[in-house]
C-alpha cells in the first residue's frame, strides 16, 4: 500500500507526464503547420510516449491500493520561435520532469518505500535518455544553423531510432 505522501507525489507526476504529452502535441502541430513534417513526427511520437508514461503511473498507483487522480491540464503554448528555441524548451522541460521524478525517488527513500523506489528506476533511466536525446537534437541544430533544415527535418526520426526509446 502506498503512503499518502508518495501517492500525492505520483499523482502530481501523472499531471506532469500528461502535460508533457499535450505540450509535445502542441509543438508537433506547430512544426507540421510550419512544414517540418519530420520534426512533427518526432514530436507526435514523443507525445505518445509521454502519455504511456502517464498511464504507467496511473496503473501503478491503483495497483498499490492508491487512487490515481486524472487532472485537467494547462493549455500549452501554440506558437514557437523556431526549431532551436523549441528544442531548448524541450530540454528544459525534460530537466523539469527529471527533477520531479528525483523528488519522488528521494521521498521513497525517506519513507522506506523500496518497492516504489525500485519501480521508479525505469523512469530515472528514461529521463537520462530523454535529456540526452533533446541535447543531441540541439547539438545537430547548432551544426546546421539556419541552413539545411530540410535535411535535418528529413533525418530527425533516424536520430530518435538511434537514441532508443
Amino acid at each position: 500500500m502506498l503512503k499518502k505522501s508518495i501517492e500525492d507525489l505520483l499523482n502530481r507526476q501523472i499531471e506532469r507526464e500528461g502535460y508533457s504529452s499535450i505540450l509535445y502535441l502542441s509543438m508537433a502541430s506547430w512544426a507540421e503547420t510550419e512544414g517540418y513534417n519530420g520534426v512533427a513526427d518526432w514530436l507526435f511520437a514523443q507525445a505518445e510516449e509521454e502519455k504511456e508514461h502517464m498511464l504507467k503511473i496511473i496503473r501503478y498507483v491503483n495497483e498499490r491500493d492508491g487512487k490515481a487522480v486524472i487532472p485537467s491540464f494547462d493549455k500549452p503554448p501554440v506558437d514557437f520561435d523556431g526549431l532551436k528555441v523549441m528544442f531548448d524548451q524541450v530540454l528544459e522541460h525534460e530537466k523539469y520532469v527529471s527533477n520531479s521524478i528525483n523528488e519522488i525517488v528521494e521521498q521513497t527513500v525517506k519513507e522506506n518505500d523500496f518497492a516504489t523506489h525500485n519501480w521508479l528506476q525505469w523512469f530515472v533511466s528514461e529521463q537520462v535518455q530523454e535529456e540526452s536525446s533533446a541535447q543531441e537534437i540541439i547539438d545537430k541544430l547548432k551544426l546546421v544553423g539556419d541552413h539545411n533544415l530540410y535535411m535535418f527535418d528529413r533525418d530527425i526520426m533516424s536520430m530518435r531510432a538511434e537514441g532508443g526509446e
